[in-house]
Order: C-alpha cells, then structure tokens, then sequence
C-alpha cells in the first residue's frame, strides 16, 4: 500500500512532502469515492485541518460510500489555561461581531479565507498573518499583512506583539505546537484572544499523535 498525500491546492507553495502527491479537488463525495475505488484505496486518514469541515465530511461520505477504513488524524484542541483571557465563539463572523468597540490593534491569525468579515470593524488597526496573500486582504482599511510560515517561537511571537502594540489576538483553535506560543505570548502579555472553537468532528475514530496513526495504518495494511 503506498502512501498518497492529497492536498485541496489553497496553499500556493505547500511544503514537500517525501511522498507521492496529488493537488485539487475531487468533485464532493461521490468524486472522491470514485477515485478511492479507481485508484484501489485500501484506507483513508484524514488529516486536514481541524476546520477543514467540508472535506472531513466529504471524507466520510466516500468512505462510507466504498466500504473502506477511515482514520481521522488531527491536532490536539488547546486548552483554556490560567491566565488566558479567552472569548470564546462558534464561528469567524462571530468573531469579527465580537471586535465592536473602540479602536484596537487587532492580530488576525484565523487564516486567509473569511477576513473580508472584519471589515465590519473598520475601527481597528489589523495585522494580519497568513501564508499566502489573501485575496480580500484589501477589504480592511486600517491593515499590515506578515506573510509567514509557521512554526513559531515563543520569543518571536513576543516580540512581533509588543512591537505591533496588539491588544487582542483572533485565533482559531487549530491545536497542535506549530502555533500554539501566540497562545503563550497573549498569555504572558495579558492579551484577549478571541479564540473560534471547532467544528464538532465526524463521527469516526479520532487520534492525536503520530504513533497512533501509523499503528493503525500498519494494521490496515498487513490485513488480508
């Protein structure tokens, strides 16, 4: 069973990767069922983001849908430690509905996708950090965009805070170590985090660590 990574393409220059690749969509589930089968797919990990929530559940459906095993592999959720001053919400427009008020500077970190929703917030200076250039970056009127790839070290994460003057952070509870130290760093400077919770996971079996995942791939692949 050789190992095939499917990336969606919204990340222009993604990180290699030493296996085989394959970029783009499949067409919603039934795309993606038919090439499970036409590509003999012994079983499936989904590890996209955390609040990738359509492509788990397009994931689930094919799975369903062919009869073949699904792991769901993902990051840790971070948890609420002393000192964080967190608020808590459901969704990005939630977010932005949460920024009312006088003039902040505001750190964007939930992404590229969804943040012409703060430019019902124009009150605010926004730094923004993304991987990529978002396309409606322009929508905000008052903005700095960082363009960066994660992981990020606690002393940076500090550093870019105090020099930016950044009196709240916007965040999604993505997980994982790569950017959990702007968790840290709001945390050792007092900063509000407006944190977007996850979307409630597939009804399937979840794991957290790499062990666990290969454990399971390994026994999928050495069934007859």
């Amino acid at each position: 069973m050789a190992p095939l990574l499917s990336l969606a393409g919204a990340t222009q220059n993604p990180a290699p990767a030493p296996v085989r690749q394959r970029i783009g969509g499949f067409g919603g589930p039934a795309g993606l069922a038919a090439f499970v089968q036409g590509d003999a797919i012994d079983a499936i990990v989904d590890a996209t983001h955390p609040f990738a929530a359509r492509m788990s559940a397009n994931a689930l459906a094919a799975a369903q849908a062919t009869a073949t095993p699904l792991l769901v592999f993902t990051r840790p959720p971070w948890m609420r430690q002393d000192g964080d001053r967190w608020i808590e919400v459901d969704t990005v427009d939630a977010a932005a509905n949460a920024l009312a008020g006088v003039r902040r500077n505001v750190f964007l970190t939930q992404g590229r996708l969804q943040l012409a929703a703060f430019a019902r917030q124009p009150q605010h200076r926004y730094v923004v950090r993304a991987i990529d250039r978002p396309g409606d970056i322009d929508t905000l009127q008052d903005c700095r965009l960082v363009l960066a790839r994660g992981p990020f070290s606690l002393d940076d994460e500090i550093a870019l805070m105090r020099d930016e003057k950044i009196t709240m952070l916007v965040t999604k509870n993505s997980g994982g170590e790569a950017t959990y130290p702007k968790i840290e760093a709001a945390r050792s400077l007092g900063v509000e985090v407006i944190i977007v919770r996850r979307p409630k996971p597939p009804e399937n079996r979840t794991v957290y660590n790499l062990d666990d995942a290969m454990a399971w791939i390994r026994a999928h692949r050495d069934a007859p």
